[in-house]
């Protein structure tokens, strides 16, 4: 993510920094893997905090904390948290007995789950790592008009899923792709031969505690509200990001019915930026702020009950949402439509 905080991309990239970033990238995945996606991410928070924290204190040190760990080759999601992805999504199929006890959805889905030092899951990581670098380096040099590490998240996840060989949509359970009564029913998959799948649900929500309409609505506005009450105060747009992330660990703690809000305090946080540019209102910022986080959570929503609930892996609703707002953002900023584009290097 993040405009100009990435690296330089690969286009025009020297070999030895290129050999450097891809060494690390491999590097960053295997990490992933080891830690578990989610977990992975919680540390993503962390540096990006300290990097934001530092960066409002001191100034220009945050490009270097914020841009090449916490979104770099060390904790970056295009590398860290999809090669943990990828890595699941392997272990899905190579290791099957290795699901906890009583799990209601696929194993492949289990992002928390650390593998810890197994080689070959280790190494899908490492692979997917460099392969989410790859391609957000190239989109960034290409100037494709989103985040593109957003979009590497998503490209890796549906890429895992060709790979090891899941569906890219997968079974509906309910009457269409957006229906979730099946999971509020406690309904089964039916295999092939008639019987359940172990008792994986037929319908599987990303986030149990955050699928109805209305909630997601509501966490969407608080969300974005704070996220742009924080870059009024600090001037930093991920900051609220961060914050959002580091909440994570206590989802992965077990603490029932946290929520994900990094793609909304992030899409807050960048409302509020193209707001004050357009109105001297911090009312009138805030409110829209309020309203990009409401639209980043819906859109996750929508993207999770489509790509996540009805196949075998995960693939990621914030960064999909993420990706999308932000492609949204970008094409109207270049149409004249927009005073500027947010966080995107354009």
């Amino acid at each position: 993510m993040y405009g100009t905080l990435l690296q330089v991309p690969v286009i025009g990239m020297e070999f030895e920094a290129f050999a450097v970033l891809l060494i690390a990238a491999l590097a960053g995945g295997a990490f992933g893997a080891a830690l578990g996606a989610l977990p992975s991410f919680v540390f993503t928070g962390f540096v990006v905090f300290l990097g934001e924290g530092l960066g409002v204190l001191e100034g220009d040190l945050a490009t270097d904390i914020t841009g090449v760990i916490g979104f770099g080759a060390v904790t970056g999601p295009h590398i860290a948290f999809a090669g943990g992805v990828a890595a699941t999504a392997y272990a899905g199929r190579k290791y099957p007995e290795m699901a906890p006890d009583g799990s209601t959805y696929h194993f492949g889905k289990e992002i928390a789950y650390a593998f810890g030092t197994k080689p070959d899951i280790l190494a899908v990581g490492a692979v997917f790592g460099a392969l989410g670098m790859l391609i957000t380096q190239v989109m960034t040099g290409l100037g494709f008009p989103t985040d593109n590490i957003a979009l590497s998240v998503v490209a890796t996840a549906f890429l895992a899923r060709i790979a090891f060989g899941y569906p890219l949509v997968g079974k509906v359970g309910g009457s269409s792709v957006l229906d979730m009564s099946p999971f509020e029913r406690g309904e089964k998959r039916i295999a092939a031969d008639g019987g359940t799948e172990t008792g994986r649900l037929a319908t599987e929500p990303w986030l149990p505690h955050q699928y109805e309409w209305s909630g997601v609505t509501a966490i969407g506005i608080v969300g974005g509200l704070l996220g742009g009450f924080i870059w009024l105060e600090t001037g930093s747009i991920f900051m609220g990001y961060a914050i959002s992330a580091m909440s994570l660990l206590f989802l992965n703690l077990g603490v029932e019915k946290i929520p994900v809000t990094h793609h909304i305090t992030l899409l807050g946080s960048t409302g509020a930026v193209i707001a004050a540019s357009a109105v001297s209102s911090d009312p009138i910022v805030l409110l829209v702020a309020g309203a990009f986080g409401a639209i980043s959570a819906l859109i996750g929503e929508l993207s999770q009950r489509v790509f996540y609930s009805h196949s075998g892996t995960h693939v990621d609703p914030p960064a999909m949402a993420i990706a999308a707002f932000m492609l949204v953002i970008g094409v109207l900023y270049l149409a004249g439509l927009l005073p500027n584009p947010g966080y995107l290097g354009l």
